[in-house]
């Protein structure tokens, strides 16, 4: 640079890495949280505590097969689900965020996808990480469209409104809950064996369970193809480095494409992030309109929030079954086999 001549500032660039593992851990904490809540409730209703604790709906996070389910029946016949409210107003959430802002619901919130990120990181690290040649990677990316598939066939195509509300009436939807808690509590030695085989594939498989296994990850895909957003690259000033490759937890080869519209793409800016040339990799719209990448997490978590907050206001978010009701069936729940 030559002596007078003013140094030109840097652009500002937001930390996209790091925001997201700041909502990342702030919606795992709160799950966190809501369990720890909800297994004292279930020790209330066993009658192995004296101290009553109101059960976070939350939890009901964890129930997405309920969720499809009252997602037919409201369609039918408009009655949104009463004992599991909170898993449909997920699920519809999670849906709608992935029409509008990809899947920003597995890249932004779900406490599994980011458990799964941790176990990349470390992998990583540990360099064990590796890509499957194309030959195996695209048949395993078919398992979870084929379990979409299932579930789809199973709830969508078989199961009438009749045969839905008959199965929200049974004792086992009312204990369906803590038959998930006791999953994780109280493993069977079958859950263990699948649970390390997970967790150990993750380790040299990056996001095993999210890019090979998840139906709803695949459905979420599936409607983000169709969405507005996506994120384009500048070919004009991309120096080939692929460090967006590197990073992408979707293995998206990202550094030979132009606009990544992959199913595939969780829109964690992860790639924007990692790319050292400013503006190179950047969110667009259908006509290839930029526009600010902050609006992406913003619009994720910000219509998360919303869609809670009208649920909540509305009255669909507390379940309406009344504890006392399910300290008559909890007692019964390890033992309840589905109708």
């Amino acid at each position: 640079m030559n002596p007078g001549q003013k140094k030109t500032a840097e652009p500002f660039r937001i930390d996209f890495h790091t925001l997201r593992l700041l909502i990342q851990s702030a919606f795992l904490l709160f799950c966190l949280y809501s369990g720890y809540r909800f297994y004292q409730f279930y020790q209330w209703a066993v009658g192995n505590s004296s101290t009553f604790v109101a059960r976070p709906p939350a939890v009901e996070g964890f129930l997405p097969i309920s969720g499809l389910l009252s997602l037919k029946r409201f369609l039918l016949s408009g009655v949104y689900d009463r004992i599991h409210p909170a898993a449909l107003t997920i699920f519809i959430a999670a849906l709608l965020i992935a029409i509008f802002f990809r899947k920003g619901f597995c890249g932004w919130i779900c406490p599994v996808g980011f458990v799964s990120h941790l176990t990349e990181r470390v992998a990583l690290r540990l360099k064990m990480i590796c890509r499957p040649p194309e030959w195996l990677d695209y048949p395993l990316l078919s398992f979870k469209y084929l379990l979409l598939a299932f579930f789809s066939w199973i709830i969508l195509a078989k199961m009438d409104l009749s045969a839905i509300e008959s199965f929200s009436n049974t004792p086992y939807n009312l204990v369906v809950d803590a038959r998930m808690l006791l999953f994780f509590i109280d493993p069977t030695s079958t859950t263990i064996w699948v649970l390390s085989i997970l967790v150990i594939a993750s380790f040299f498989l990056r996001n095993f369970w999210c890019r090979y296994l998840c139906p709803y990850g695949a459905l979420m895909g599936i409607l983000a193809w169709f969405g507005p957003l996506r994120i384009s690259r500048d070919e004009q000033s991309c120096i080939n480095c692929k460090k967006c490759e590197k990073v992408c937890p979707g293995s998206i080869r990202v550094a030979e494409q132009t606009v990544v519209t992959s199913p595939e793409c969780l829109g964690c800016l992860e790639c924007v992030a990692a790319c050292p040339v400013n503006d190179c990799l950047r969110v667009s719209t259908y006509r290839r309109e930029k526009m600010p990448a902050w609006l992406l997490p913003l619009g994720v978590v910000s219509f998360f929030l919303l869609v809670w907050a009208t649920a909540n206001l509305t009255g669909h978010w507390q379940s309406a079954v009344p504890p006392e009701i399910l300290k008559n069936y909890y007692p019964m729940s390890a033992t309840m086999g589905h109708p």
